[in-house]
């Protein structure tokens, strides 16, 4: 499945290039043959770990001069051999746009950090303020420009490095997962962005990303598959998704296709699959309709006893701006709920709040019937787990074992039994055979799944998972929220704070949408998509399995996706 670009100049080419990082024993990237040409636009993809993020590294120098290891084979740039070019060199030549935003901060506000190539430059004043606040407005940052760029939110610090490479005149424009922290609407308006930058300027463009679906709300010249270090597939957008290997790589494929096959519809290339908006979808709309009514009802899930109840909650920073206002709502016991918004709204606020980070301003919040007013960060800890956004804010050992092990340790458990959690802990979460590696070697999303095992180690009667899918692969992801659905059968309570349409509905029970600090709706998380008003006031979007029973013309396209989403969980839950 190789392409060929005839008459196409070769921006990037890797010939039998292998590279092992100093700290491993294996390679991670093992005879890699690519060329990617002037003006295309390739998507990356592979599971967490197979290498694909240190593809990145290579192109944009970070391998071998940040990540030192041994290499071998050819990789050359515009003709010339990678690693005879210095940092310095590649960054005018590649504009890079990081998974973790606070790696790649050098400013003390944001139109500082935008600023900064442009300054070394020399570029004008008056022409680099011009060129800041366009590139500002095109990511809808503009409003914080006298903002420090760590005060930010995920999805703001993002669209921050995404402004700071567009005002970069560089060759080849790398996106190493550029949707990890924004939510749907910023994602969407991202690649639509990022699609607007390739069609004018007909830059090369590089993206490295996990959200398959979303990536291609645009189209992609080419889809190159990474597996266990080497290419499994280097193929065109419809011939990836009219096969099979997506699902045995463990990525995710877009939901609308796997409604397709659940209803028995064969998926060709002359279909079409790219996107459900241009899908030939007159074949499949019978078997579609008749699978719909094959199936049972959804069944509203039952009320359960409130083990977390927030009581008018509001709070404020120093400055007085409110950041939430009145919230209340109840959590159940043993029962997962997503909290969804448009970055900024207050969502990650609210899990500092109930973890004790930050006191209420005004209001309560309610554990088993007893106020935590009085109680310490240490106290709520016996009983309330955090995994935090960005796992480099909670990381502090150098050792993944020794990481995981560290609350255990804390709170004086025998070592023996330290050890059977912790091996327990990391093979859930896809991390037991990297048991005894330096944390320093692993990619961000299985840094994201240190910080989750070492919560899940502890036994908390709650959990709150802060974008918790950022980063994973779909079999990492499956596992894990398959993992947290056997603790919240034994009576743990789940909050997720997601961006993920995809977790929100496929398996949190009810959806807690806040808008300006507020929540604008409290219900499953089907029938929040189903209100436009509330879909545009938080920047969610639809999903596309609505969207394609829209396109069948199934009556109650709502019904559709709930029923969707339980085939979907007893297939999974195989």
């Amino acid at each position: 499945m190789n392409i060929s670009s005839e008459g196409k100049r070769a921006v990037l080419s890797f010939q039998d290039f292998s590279f092992q990082y100093r700290s491993q024993a294996e390679p991670t990237l093992q005879h890699i043959s690519l060329t990617i040409y002037e003006g295309e636009k390739v998507l990356i993809v592979g599971p967490s770990g197979s290498g694909k993020s240190t593809i990145a590294h290579c192109i944009n120098g970070l391998v071998p001069h940040f990540y030192p290891g041994e290499q071998s084979g050819s990789a050359t740039i515009l003709g010339k051999e990678l690693s005879s070019l210095s940092i310095f060199e590649l960054s005018g030549m590649v504009g890079t746009v990081l998974q973790d935003p606070d790696g790649q901060f050098v400013g003390l506000t944001v139109a500082e950090d935008i600023a900064f190539k442009m300054e070394n430059d020399g570029v004008p004043q008056a022409e680099m303020a011009a060129r800041v606040a366009e590139a500002a407005r095109a990511v809808d940052i503009d409003t914080h420009l006298e903002a420090s760029p760590h005060f930010l939110s995920g999805g703001q610090k993002q669209r921050t490095t995404l402004a700071g490479v567009l005002v970069s005149d560089v060759d080849i424009l790398l996106f190493d997962e550029p949707l990890a922290n924004l939510d749907p609407l910023s994602g969407k308006t991202a690649i639509e962005l990022i699609d607007r930058i390739h069609r004018e300027t007909r830059k090369t463009v590089v993206i490295v990303e996990h959200r398959l679906e979303e990536v291609l709300h645009r189209s992609v010249d080419r889809i190159i598959v990474i597996g266990e270090g080497r290419i499994v597939a280097d193929t065109t957008p419809k011939e990836l998704l009219s096969s099979e290997l997506l699902r045995s790589m463990g990525i995710r494929e877009p939901l609308y296709l796997t409604a397709l096959k659940y209803a028995d519809c064969v998926i060709t290339p002359e279909m079409n699959p790219q996107n459900v908006a241009g899908l030939a979808i007159e074949p499949c709309i019978g078997p579609l309709r008749a699978w719909y009514d094959s199936l049972p009802a959804a069944q509203r899930p039952s009320s359960k006893q409130a083990v977390l109840e927030l009581r008018d909650i509001s709070f404020s920073y120093d400055d007085g701006k409110p950041i939430l206002r009145g919230v209340s709502f109840q959590v159940g016991e043993g029962e997962m709920i997503s909290i969804v918004g448009r970055n900024g709204a207050g969502k990650s606020t609210l899990s500092k709040l109930i973890c004790g980070f930050h006191k209420p301003t005004s209001g309560q919040i309610i554990y088993k019937g007893r106020s935590l007013d009085n109680d310490s960060i240490k106290e709520r800890a016996q009983c309330i787990g955090f995994v935090m956004q960005n796992p480099n804010h909670m990381i502090s050992k150098t050792l993944i074992f020794e990481e995981v092990a560290l609350g255990l340790r804390v709170r004086g458990v025998p070592e023996d039994e330290v050890k059977d959690r912790v091996y327990e802990a990391l093979k859930v979460c896809g991390l037991y055979p990297f048991r005894e590696w330096p944390i320093s070697a692993l990619s961000f999303g299985q840094k994201k799944r240190v910080t989750i095992a070492s919560i899940l180690v502890l036994n908390p009667e709650v959990i709150i998972l802060d974008e918790p899918t950022a980063g994973q692969d779909f079999k990492h992801y499956n596992e894990m929220m398959e993992f947290l659905l056997s603790l919240k059968a034994r009576g743990v309570s789940i909050i997720v704070i997601t961006h993920d349409m995809h977790l929100m509905l496929e398996y949190a029970e009810r959806s807690i949408v806040i808008v300006d600090g507020a929540v604008k709706a409290d219900d499953r998380p089907a029938d929040v998509l189903a209100h436009a008003d509330i879909v545009e006031a938080a920047n969610l979007t639809d999903t596309s399995v609505y969207s394609l029973a829209v396109r069948a013309g199934i009556g109650q396209p709502r019904e559709f996706v709930h029923r969707f989403i339980q085939q979907d969980r007893r297939e999974r839950a195989r």
